[in-house]
């Protein structure tokens, strides 16, 4: 109940501030597991996704947005769950694997973090090791455009798709960042596709 009102309420504040524009909605499975892997620039990333997509989404989030107990629990009750960024993180990656094995939405940004110049950073290995381990597909979304009043942000959300992997290889972190890295790729195709059908 929380999760609903608060989306309605925080999609019609993006509504009123921003241009919204989606395309490929019907890319989202409609049951099922999968891991949504958007490009990240603000933290408006993560309620900008999940307003506008049908599915709820729990969000793997940098342990530190936690440490405020009241915000900590708002996050939570939202389907958020703290991940200490730079370490194997193994209750974090045993949470997300939980979400996926009940055949829930997980979102999860494959660069690890906001990139600050705004463009697309080296992946992180967590992406392919949920995807193989959960053997579940992984749909690409790319963030298109500024969070300026009034601005036109576009959500172009790609096809899902699973990654093939070396199952030698397949608990090696230099060699899931590397199949991490095809996330990136198209998550790439998809802002210049958005970029070259934006007509203002």
């Amino acid at each position: 109940m929380f999760y609903n009102i608060a989306k309605i309420i925080v999609k019609l504040l993006l509504l009123l501030f921003f241009r919204i524009e989606v395309r490929g909605i019907d890319n989202i499975p409609e049951s099922g597991a999968f891991i949504l892997c958007p490009n990240h620039i603000s933290y408006f990333d993560p309620p900008l996704v999940a307003c506008f997509i049908k599915r709820r989404i729990y969000y793997m989030a940098k342990e530190e947005l936690f440490h405020n107990k009241l915000f900590g629990k708002i996050l939570k009750m939202l389907g958020a769950f703290p991940v200490k960024r730079g370490t194997a993180d193994f209750m974090a990656i045993k949470t997300a694997l939980k979400i996926l094995k009940e055949g829930k939405a997980l979102g999860l940004f494959v660069e690890g973090t906001r990139s600050r110049n705004r463009e697309l950073k080296k992946a992180e290995p967590g992406v392919a090791l949920l995807s193989i381990k959960a053997s579940c597909p992984i749909v690409p979304v790319a963030i298109v455009g500024e969070y300026k009043l009034f601005n036109k942000i576009i959500i172009n959300i790609g096809s899902p798709f699973y990654l093939k992997v070396n199952s030698n290889n397949k608990n090696d972190s230099e060699y899931l960042s590397e199949i991490s890295q095809i996330v990136i790729e198209k998550i790439r195709a998809l802002q210049e596709e958005a970029n070259e059908n934006n007509s203002g």
